[in-house]
């Protein structure tokens, strides 16, 4: 078992949420169900699976939690490219957090490889 409170990508992943919940305060009320609930649910996934694999037994347990983040972070990634094209999303802050999900991606791409 790991400590996922001492796992960088676990701190990284969770402040990047707090950055996407952030963002998605001002998109449009009529979205609070649609892509702003998505959003939300997407990125929030990635820190509780980083934790969840990590209250496991195995590493092959833990992979297959950090297999599932990955799967969310590339779903991030396609939903804040349609909030920047639906323009609910500055263009400035849309390539910030293009920037750190593509970081979070590798790291966790990475973070996988260690564990197989």
């Amino acid at each position: 078992m790991h400590n996922f409170r001492e796992l960088k990508i676990w701190k990284i992943s969770k402040d990047f949420c707090k950055e996407v919940y952030l963002v998605t305060k001002s998109f449009p009320k009529s979205e609070i169900y649609g892509l702003t609930s998505q959003l939300n649910r997407a990125v929030v996934s990635i820190p509780s699976n980083i934790a969840e694999g990590c209250g496991r037994e195995t590493s092959k347990d833990l992979a297959r939690f950090i297999t599932i983040a990955l799967g969310s972070a590339y779903e991030i990634e396609t939903q804040l490219i349609i909030a920047f094209e639906l323009e609910f999303i500055k263009e400035e802050d849309f390539e910030t957090l293009l920037f750190k999900i593509k970081q979070i991606q590798k790291m966790l791409y990475n973070f996988r490889r260690t564990l197989k």
